[in-house]
């Protein structure tokens, strides 16, 4: 990520590229591993240009607009090509007025998911400290520090949900405090942040299958609640999902000496273990409902698939997780994800199918369904191509097989 800030922004003829156009090889002919008719860093192009082309810049803040974008940093990090930050800036910095005001957004709104763009912004800010974007910055850090909490110190996923903490959560905000904390010298930060993962990973971990519960309510009164444990009644794959990724990206900002850092390596340590687990033996996917398998509407699943694979991937080429077994579960995932999950069209547009588009716990949900976190629940949500929350993992799990299978071509950790 070289551009100047000012090319990235004025460089909107640059978005403009489609799915065509050359496609690197990763690493060494000697050394790069294909999937299908790609390596994964190619399949991670083609994924970026095709979605880029059929998603119009419209700036807006939200979470799912952040990830593509931050996966497109990413991938310019791998493979340079101007159009990716320039698509980055424009998704998410586009809607920042000079004063630092958001457009659409009201910052604080103390729901967690408004934290996760500031991953962004960071990235951006550090290349080019703009006073509208630290202005941005201390807004979400100001969140953080007025967020509604848990009698137990954890934060309430949003205000409108009390007493609750959601895995969704440590993805959205985590890692943004953590590197907040990093680049504006506040230890104490850190403190917090690895609270935020321990705690919720203590009250959602079920020893019997090695997975993590959706949510957890402390004050054990939500309809969907145990009223004993207060926790939701099944694994939904993408909560595990983006709980996995969450810790895996907050660790490249929690100080290596930092006494919580081991208790959160063996927390990843059980949950890779029980996404290993639970693979499908036959295509190496993840189902929607994870532990439920071929039931009756039960499907394996994209966004949660990919989000697992990246992870993995990164916690093994960090050093987090050992490279066996979790290279093998990690190249069975993506064989299976490019071959059962990804079709391309004679144009060569690349689309990822079978995304669950959204599911939650509690609230009013406009289309009636009680968000109850039954299995009924989560497999009767909608069903689309190419959502967001899978698009971007699939972008970061290829750049990341890529330093896997071609570890001569690894690059440094941020």
């Amino acid at each position: 990520m070289k551009l100047p800030l000012l090319l990235i922004l004025t460089g909107s003829a640059l978005v403009a590229a489609g799915a065509s156009g050359p496609v690197p090889a990763a690493g060494s002919a000697a050394s790069a591993r294909s999937f299908g008719d790609a390596t994964p860093l190619a399949w991670s192009v083609r994924m970026a240009k095709s979605q880029m082309a059929r998603q119009p810049v419209q700036p807006k803040w939200d979470y799912t607009n952040s990830l593509l974008a931050l996966a497109l940093l990413r991938l310019n990090d791998r493979v340079p090509d101007p159009a990716y930050p320039a698509y980055a800036a424009q998704q998410v910095l586009g809607g920042i007025g000079p004063d630092g005001s958001v457009a659409g957004a009201k910052l604080p709104d103390y729901t967690l998911d408004s934290i996760a763009p500031g991953k962004v912004v960071l990235a951006f800010y550090q290349q080019n400290p703009e006073p509208r974007l630290l202005t941005v910055l201390q807004l979400l850090r100001k969140q953080l520090a007025d967020q509604p909490r848990t009698a137990s110190g954890g934060f309430w996923h949003k205000k409108v949900y009390p007493d609750q903490m959601w895995l969704d959560g440590i993805f959205m905000a985590a890692p943004f405090y953590a590197q907040y904390g990093q680049v504006f010298h506040e230890p104490a930060d850190f403190d917090d942040v690895a609270k935020q993962i321990l705690l919720v990973g203590e009250h959602a971990y079920d020893p019997k299958t090695g997975l993590f519960y959706h949510g957890w309510d402390e004050s054990k009164t939500q309809f969907w609640a145990d009223k004993q444990t207060g926790l939701s009644p099944n694994f939904w794959g993408r909560a595990e999902g983006w709980y996995a990724m969450g810790i895996v990206d907050t660790l490249d900002f929690l100080p290596a000496d930092h006494p919580a850092r081991a208790k959160i390596l063996e927390l990843l340590g059980r949950l890779a273990a029980g996404v290993a687990r639970w693979q499908d033996a036959k295509t190496g996917l993840w189902w929607q409902v994870l532990d439920q398998g071929p039931r009756e509407g039960n499907y394996l699943e994209a966004t949660a698939s990919c989000q697992f694979v990246a992870a993995l991937a990164k916690a093994v080429n960090r050093g987090y997780l050992p490279r066996t077994p979790y290279a093998d579960v990690i190249s069975r995932g993506y064989a299976g994800i490019i071959r059962d999950l990804v079709t391309t069209d004679a144009a060569g547009s690349v689309t990822l199918t079978k995304c669950c588009s959204v599911a939650g716990l509690g609230g009013n949900p406009s289309n009636g369904h009680p968000r109850d976190g039954s299995f009924a629940y989560y497999i009767g949500e909608k069903v689309v191509n190419n959502d967001l929350k899978g698009v971007g993992p699939l972008i970061l799990a290829g750049i990341e097989l890529d330093r896997l299978f071609a570890p001569s071509q690894t690059a440094p950790a941020p």
